[in-house]
């Protein structure tokens, strides 16, 4: 059983979580992406969208914050995945890729990511994640044409 209820609620979200998962595999314990990440983790959203947070601490908080991901994006599968591990630091670095598609406009979405990932004691401790927010933009509409 997972530590997040209600997992269906996350399904957009799922080819993210297995890239994850995979990229991960062997150095931090848990059956889904929720339980690799420590009760205590701290998301950091360095390059992000107007409207996110920048920060965001607890694995419960995090869990709400992707909870209505699918209201915005549906991922359709995650590839390219570079793992990159300094074994003295517990440093992970991923570099993946996304496809999926816009819910509000139906536009196709994808994107690239890097997340920096600080493991201890088999779990996900601290997470910084990049990604291009451009692209996020075009995907949503925004700006719509009538305001550039």
């Amino acid at each position: 059983m997972s530590t997040v209820e209600n997992l269906g609620d996350f399904k957009a979200l799922d080819p993210f979580f297995r890239i994850i998962e995979e990229g991960v595999a062997g150095l931090a314990d848990g059956e889904h992406f929720f339980d690799m990440v420590a009760e205590d983790a701290v998301f950091e959203y360095v390059i992000t969208v107007p409207g996110y947070p920048r920060r965001v601490e607890g694995r419960a908080a995090v869990a709400e914050l992707y909870r209505p991901y699918g209201d915005m994006f549906v991922l359709d599968r995650c590839y390219d995945l570079a793992v990159h591990h300094d074994q003295q630091t517990g440093v992970v670095v991923l570099e993946y890729a996304s496809d999926g598609r816009a819910v509000a406009t139906g536009a196709p979405y994808g994107n690239r990511y890097i997340s920096v990932l600080t493991i201890r004691d088999r779990k996900i401790v601290h997470w910084r994640d990049y990604l291009d927010p451009l692209v996020v933009f075009d995907a949503v509409g925004w700006p719509t044409q009538a305001d550039r």
